[in-house]
């Protein structure tokens, strides 16, 4: 059974920084990518960055320059290092992971405040 769990979630102010982890445990074949997607209230879910297993990362265009992925291979993690948040970042970000089969974390929960 595989499992993403996501932590490093909470309350920042405008202009703070966050960092989520997301760490993948159980049985699966090669990872091709992992990254994250977020869902703010009444919208729809958006990726906010993906990165490849070659080092190639995909990023929203909402959050360049200010969002940064990485990932641990050996590891199966995958960051988001999160910095000049603004108040349109708060949303429920989850973690998910590229394979033969996808998987998905539970979500963690960042909210911005003014």
């Amino acid at each position: 059974q595989v499992q993403l769990v996501e932590s490093g979630g909470g309350l920042v102010r405008a202009g703070g920084s966050l960092r989520l982890s997301c760490a993948a445990s159980g049985s699966f074949s090669s990872i091709n990518a992992m990254g994250w997607y977020r869902q703010a209230p009444g919208k729809q879910r958006e990726l906010v960055a993906r990165i490849f297993s070659g080092g190639i990362t995909n990023y929203a265009d909402s959050v360049k320059g200010r969002i940064t992925t990485s990932r641990d291979n050996a590891k199966n993690t995958v960051s988001l290092q999160m910095n000049s948040l603004k108040l349109e970042d708060t949303a429920v970000y989850s973690c998910k992971l590229w394979s033969r089969v996808d998987y998905w974390g539970k979500g963690t929960l960042v909210a911005v405040s003014s």
